[in-house]
């Protein structure tokens, strides 16, 4: 089945943006009175019949609609955007199929990337919620410095950091709990400063291992998000 997405409504009717309106009506030939399938990006599945095909802007009239069974839990990952572009993306359309609420990309000590197209980023994220059917589009945040997220940590029933630098670490797998908030941090691929880690554990953080293989930062977050999602079956 083939979803497109709007989060604007009035009324029973939905608007769609200029992208989405070109990829229904001139990439898959759809036309006025045809009904298609949509999402909202919050939980609900819709059905309605296309009644106003603009160039620009393509106007829906609401029919059916359901709501897609969510999550038992909350994740959000801080991670520090990897040097090449498409081994991040590659993690945001992974993390959406598996479920992940919140991204926050963060600048470190040793961050390779000073710079994101949350753009771009926003468009790889829809596409994979589009894809797989998942009920809610993850949001990704303004990127940060890591000393400003460390600022604003309420509300997480569970802070993990994955770390490489200590031994004795806790297994990511026995430190995820089931139904909770959870904030996992994800380094560059030269791993947080002793610094960073330092003042993490501080403010509450638990440091995690991964495994005993060192992992791409985007392996790392896509393993984290499974292994919390694992943990909630």
């Amino acid at each position: 089945m083939q979803l497109f997405f709007t989060e604007v409504f009035e009324g029973d009717l939905a608007y769609f943006d200029e992208n989405e309106t070109k990829h229904c009506l001139q990439v898959l030939r759809h036309k006025q009175g045809d009904v298609i399938s949509f999402l909202d990006g919050k939980g609900t599945l819709y059905n309605g019949r296309i009644v106003e095909a603009g160039k620009r802007q393509m106007t829906v009239m609401v029919g059916n609609k359901s709501t897609i069974p969510g999550k038992n839990y909350q994740l959000s990952i801080a991670i520090a955007p990897t040097k090449n572009i498409d081994r991040f993306e590659f993690f945001l359309e992974k993390a959406t199929e598996i479920g992940i609420d919140h991204i926050y990309p963060i600048f470190t000590d040793h961050s390779e990337r000073k710079k994101l197209r949350l753009d771009r980023c926003e468009k790889v994220l829809m596409a994979a919620m589009k894809q797989c059917m998942t009920p809610n589009l993850p949001q990704i945040h303004e990127p940060i410095k890591i000393k400003d997220l460390f600022k604003n940590l309420k509300g997480y029933n569970s802070l993990l950091i994955g770390y490489c630098g200590a031994d004795n670490l806790t297994m990511l797998k026995d430190a995820v709990l089931p139904n909770q908030n959870t904030l996992i941090l994800i380094g560059p691929e030269g791993d947080f400063s002793p610094e960073e880690y330092q003042t993490a554990l501080e403010l509450g953080f638990t440091g995690v291992s991964m495994g005993n293989t060192r992992l791409r930062t985007e392996t790392a977050a896509i393993m984290a998000t499974a292994t919390v999602a694992i943990v909630n079956q």
